[in-house]
């Protein structure tokens, strides 16, 4: 009774492998190209965001003194 538990559960497991022959490597490749594409759009609202910016992207030795380019105003 307990072994045909076990070898059931087993069997079970082995036939949902199957799905992995199934897909191969496909499902890897879309999610790498799905990265990509991510990262590619998030580089473009990153670069908008840093043209509307109103903080200079780099700082110089002197400190935070005169950080903005236009003194008391934030971002937006």
């Amino acid at each position: 009774m307990w072994t045909d538990f076990v070898y059931a559960i087993g069997d079970a497991f082995q036939w949902s492998f199957g799905f992995f022959e199934f897909v191969q490597n496909y499902f890897n490749n879309l999610l790498l190209a799905l990265g990509f594409v991510g990262f590619a759009y998030w580089m473009s609202v990153q670069n908008k965001l840093s043209k509307k910016a109103n903080v200079p992207s780099e700082v110089n030795e002197d400190g935070f003194e005169g950080w903005y380019k236009e003194e008391n105003r934030q971002i937006k």
